[in-house]
C-alpha cells in the first residue's frame, strides 16, 4: 500500500518515529539503527515502508534503504519470525552484518538478537541462505558459504583465507568482513590475503 513515506520527524521514541506528511502523523516502527541515524526531530526523512495488516491493527515498519526493507521482508518469511522479531534482529545487527552472518552460517551472531535462540538463528540461516544474492552485500561476490563453497574468480583463495582466520579464533562473519575490505585483485596468494585481512582485524 505504501512504498515509502517522506516527511518531517515530529517525535522519536525507543522503537518508533512519528512522521508528518501532508498534515497526517504516521507511527512508523523502525530498527534502533534508524533512530540513531535520524538523530533528532524536525528534520525531513524518507523511509521505505512495510504495512503489516492484522485483524485488529495496521502497523507500519520503516527502513532507510530499499535493501534493508527487502531483507526485513525475507526475515518475516521465516516461520516464527514476525515483524517485531525481524525489527529486533535488524536492531541488533546491521543489514550487512546480518547478510554476512546468514551466508557464513554464523548462528551465534544472529542469536544475540532479543528473543532469538540458537534454533531460531539456525532456521533463519537454513531458510534464507539460498535466497540472498551475492551482489546484495559484496561488490565482487567473494563470499564463502558454511559448507566451504565459494564464489567469484578468487574463490579458492578467499575460502582458504577465511578458514585460516577462523582457525585463529576469529568469527566467520568477522573474517569474511575483513576479507571483503581487502583488495583481492592485488593479493595473489592465500598468505597475502591473510596478512591483509589481519591488518583490518587489528
Amino acid at each position: 500500500m505504501y512504498a515509502y513515506i517522506k516527511g518531517i520527524i515530529e517525535d522519536i521514541t525507543a522503537d518508533k518515529v512519528v512522521i508528518e506528511a501532508n498534515n497526517i502523523g504516521y507511527n512508523v516502527y523502525v530498527p534502533s539503527g534508524v533512530i540513531a541515524a535520524i538523530g533528532y526531530t524536525g528534520r525531513e526523512v524518507k523511509l521505505y515502508t512495510y504495512l503489516s495488516v492484522k485483524e485488529d491493527s495496521f502497523t507500519l515498519f520503516g527502513f532507510l534503504t530499499k535493501e534493508d526493507l527487502e531483507l526485513f521482508k525475507l526475515l518475516i518469511t521465516v516461520n516464527g519470525i514476525g515483524p517485531k522479531g525481524a525489527i529486533g534482529i535488524l536492531g541488533s545487527l546491521s543489514a550487512d552484518n546480518l547478510r554476512f552472518a546468514i551466508m557464513s552460517g554464523d548462528s551465534k551472531a544472529i542469536s544475540k538478537a532479543p528473543g532469538i535462540g540458537a534454533k531460531t538463528a539456525q532456521k533463519i540461516i537454513l531458510e534464507l541462505k539460498d535466497k540472498l544474492k551475492i551482489e546484495d552485500f559484496s561488490e565482487k561476490g567473494e563470499i564463502v558459504g558454511e559448507t566451504g563453497s565459494s564464489f567469484g574468480a578468487e574463490g579458492d583463495i578467499v575460502n582458504e583465507a577465511a578458514l585460516a582466520l577462523t582457525s585463529l579464533g576469529y568469527g566467520q562473519t568477522e573474517a569474511l568482513k575483513a576479507i571483503r575490505m581487502c583488495d583481492t585483485d592485488n593479493t595473489d596468494t592465500v598468505e597475502e590475503l591473510i596478512k591483509a585481512a589481519l591488518k583490518k582485524l587489528v
